[in-house]
């Protein structure tokens, strides 16, 4: 038996109070409103903890619980929530290119979602951590389409895409993918890779995100970077654990519960 949905608890986890229906403004508004809330977090990994991709286990960490989570856990509960909506949903997988070069052979290691739409396609992802799309893409070619922040355009050949976002004056690829529907299996087979291998920064190193209607937020261990549009990155070195437990809980929203949990896994990551 499938499990159950909880719309209205996901709605008032992400603050939504308005109209909800199978129309555009409710994709792009609920994308948006998701993540300002829901911060993108890897607090299990970084624990050696397994990642339950169940729509449960989903539910209760990051909805109930108030906790965050990454691509797979972002997306897969955006999806459910979409489809109990109304909307025709499908996943699809990407190989991550943000801060490597084009031509760079990386593993299929993130999630997007493809939306049906009044006969257009659309994409959604609420899971790109500080960098994330806020808003919904048509899915065309070589048009500069519009967010909540900056603007976004996709490239197609070949049938392979790319998605880029224009990051100070410079088209940068956040990653590559094919419009191939994905199984379930797959999700949990690379969620357990970028969950537990070694060469994973998730296991390694703390990395959360969250946008709000002016900010992209980002941690990376003890290096904290807002980002504003059209302005240069701010970057601060946390002073000490205690600086950094205020900002998890204070600018990423984590309840201090989850952050308590961490332990003395905090102290130990690397520092610039």
């Amino acid at each position: 038996m499938p499990d159950a949905v909880n719309l209205d608890a996901y709605l008032r986890r992400v603050g939504w109070s308005g109209p909800v229906g199978v129309d555009l403004p409710t994709l792009r508004g609920l994308a948006i409103a998701h993540v300002a809330t829901i911060p993108f977090a890897n607090l299990d990994p970084l624990m050696g903890r397994p990642v339950d991709l169940g729509l449960a286990a989903l539910q209760r960490k990051l909805v109930d619980e108030g906790r965050g989570g990454y691509c797979f856990e972002q997306n897969l509960l955006f999806e459910a929530m979409l489809r109990e909506i109304g909307f025709e949903v499908s996943g699809l997988i990407a190989r991550v290119l943000w801060g490597h070069p084009e031509d760079t052979q990386t593993p299929q290691s993130h999630m997007l979602l493809r939306v049906e739409l009044e006969g257009e396609s659309w994409l959604a992802d609420v899971g790109f951590g500080g960098h994330v799309l806020t808003g919904a893409l048509r899915l065309l070619p070589d048009i500069r389409q519009a967010t909540a922040h900056e603007p976004f355009r996709l490239l197609e050949r070949d049938g392979e895409w790319r998605m880029q976002s224009l990051a100070h004056g410079q088209w940068r690829t956040l990653y590559r993918f094919d419009l191939r529907a994905v199984p379930m299996v797959d999700y949990v087979v690379a969620n357990h890779y970028v969950s537990s291998h070694p060469a994973s920064r998730f296991v390694s190193h703390l990395l959360l995100g969250r946008t709000t209607a002016d900010r992209r937020l980002g941690l990376l261990d003890y290096e904290f970077t807002i980002r504003r549009d059209g302005q240069e990155p701010e970057r601060r070195q946390l002073r000490d654990l205690a600086e950094l437990r205020e900002v998890m809980e204070g600018e990423f929203l984590l309840p201090a519960s989850a952050i308590e949990a961490l332990g003395d896994r905090l102290q130990g990551l690397p520092r610039a």
